[in-house]
């Protein structure tokens, strides 16, 4: 059974205010993690940071990416690729200061 697509933008006013909401928010929430990776470089410390949680949250990430990628679904593309970055970039961080 295939699936119905929809055109984007959308052609309803509220559908494609909530195309806009939701890209934002996809690259909203990773930016509000920056302070999070900022402690752990800056500061150089990560205690209490587990690094095979955030290896976790990096890997949990590729499903949603390929997923984005074969729905060709860009919103979903983007948000798990940036929470992957920022999830690597906090797990190497714990590996190397915690």
């Amino acid at each position: 059974m295939k699936r119905a697509t929809e055109p984007y933008p959308a052609q309803s006013s509220l559908k494609r205010l909530l195309d806009t909401v939701v890209y934002a928010a996809g690259i909203i929430g990773p930016i509000m993690a920056l302070p999070q990776v900022l402690l752990v470089y800056v500061g150089q410390d990560a205690t209490g940071l587990s690094p095979i949680t955030w290896f976790g949250w990096a890997v949990l990430d590729i499903p949603w990416i390929i997923y984005g990628l074969v729905h060709k679904e860009p919103p979903i593309m983007i948000t798990y690729t940036l929470w992957m970055i920022i999830n690597l970039l906090v797990a190497v961080g714990a590996v190397i200061y915690g």
